[in-house]
């Protein structure tokens, strides 16, 4: 085994400012690459981190320092509450960037979640965390993160990501919450490309849009300019049909067309999911869109359904794989910190394609197999 090839994967943080005074007792190189280890084999609190660095303490001797063995699960807290989560954040990009192409027509997709857990108090949701990610779909990776400063706070934590983001060439998905006119402009000033959903947070423009592409829908859209596609997959008891329609007449809208930077297409879709016994539901969603004609109906709904992707690929496996909403990190920027450790983790467990096994049980491997998690974290 190559230790030098362990030691060196905490190399993009080494930048990272140290919290502590001078008397410190533990490296702080050594506390992240611990931490980040055990998360990845499996640990969902400190307690758990320290439990697998001592079942692995002669191993981890071998590229570590620990200059007084394995820190205590009350100093892996202290250090990750105080630590400055943007200067954790950008390391987290450095690293990122090495890995991740974020431009050239890629998808990125743009969404919150809450860290149901990690409130203050156990008896309120009073400073739950509310982390908005950045999703690279094209490779499953989140690779820009921030953390929004309380509910209904999300839109300042957008804009801080995308001033974070290299945009150019590249699509931006976001839910009804990021449907922002400035949201827009920014994404079309850096030289990206946009789809909106829009909700009843607009209702001036949800009405004006549902109107326009449900009669539109109707009359076969007679005289405009338009595609459509349509897909049909089953599984699980279930038959779903999705079918698109895009136009490009933006001027349906009248003067809210002018409102949006950059729009050059309207977006309605509609999903009929047939389940086994009789039950069926037809639902329809409506989006804005920077996207011109070159990009035809079917490429419209691989980014639409891309973006629903980030429940499957990421917030579900967060869930499920990583257990975040049972995560009872509450004291400064812990529960924030913990959560970029849960999606480091993620983004090299994902990265690894030697075994193909689902996501829990590659953690599971790398606890039981040193070698596998040095490939791991080196994917």
């Amino acid at each position: 085994m190559d230790a030098q090839a362990t030691a060196r994967i905490p190399h993009a943080f080494e930048a990272l400012p140290d919290p502590r005074k001078a008397n410190r007792r533990h490296k702080l190189l050594d506390i992240l690459t611990i931490a980040l280890f055990g998360v990845i084999c499996g640990a969902d609190g400190w307690v758990a981190v320290v439990h697998y660095a001592c079942g692995k303490l002669e191993w981890l001797k071998t590229f570590l320092d620990l200059p007084n063995g394995i820190p205590s699960h009350d100093t892996f807290g202290r250090v990750f509450a105080r630590l400055d989560p943007d200067a954790f954040e950008r390391c987290f990009q450095a690293w990122m960037d090495e890995l991740v192409k974020r431009s050239g027509g890629k998808l990125i997709a743009i969404d919150g979640k809450s860290i149901r857990r990690g409130a203050e108090h156990a008896w309120g949701d009073a400073g739950m965390p509310h982390m908005v990610s950045a999703f690279a779909q094209a490779n499953s990776m989140v690779f820009a993160q921030v953390k929004a400063d309380g509910k209904g706070r999300e839109l300042d934590a957008i804009d801080r990501l995308l001033d974070l983001l290299d945009l150019k060439g590249a699509v931006v998905t976001t839910d009804a919450l990021g449907c922002q006119k400035d949201v827009a402009r920014k994404v079309t000033e850096a030289g990206g490309r946009y789809v909106l959903q829009v909700k009843d947070n607009h209702p001036t423009l949800a009405g004006k849009l549902k109107a326009t592409m449900d009669d539109c829908i109707l009359d076969r859209f007679a005289g405009q300019r338009s595609d459509y596609f349509e897909e049909t997959d089953a599984g699980h008891g279930r038959i779903e049909t999705r079918r698109l329609w895009v136009c490009w007449d933006v001027g349906l809208l009248g003067e809210l067309a002018a409102e949006w930077p950059g729009l050059r297409s309207l977006i309605a879709v509609e999903r009929t999911r047939d389940v086994a016994g009789g039950k069926k539901s037809v639902e329809r969603h409506y989006y804005i869109s920077s996207l011109d004609r070159r990009t035809g109906a079917k490429r419209v709904a691989s980014y639409v359904r891309g973006h629903w992707s980030v429940e499957n690929n990421l917030h579900w496996q967060l869930d499920v794989s990583f257990n975040e909403d049972q995560r009872r990190i509450r004291t400064g920027h812990g529960a924030e910190n913990f959560s970029r450790l849960a999606r480091i983790a993620l983004n090299q467990l994902k990265k690894e394609r030697t075994a193909h096994v689902g996501i829990a049980i590659k953690r599971q491997k790398c606890g039981w197999d040193n070698a596998y998690l040095v490939k791991v974290v080196t994917a």
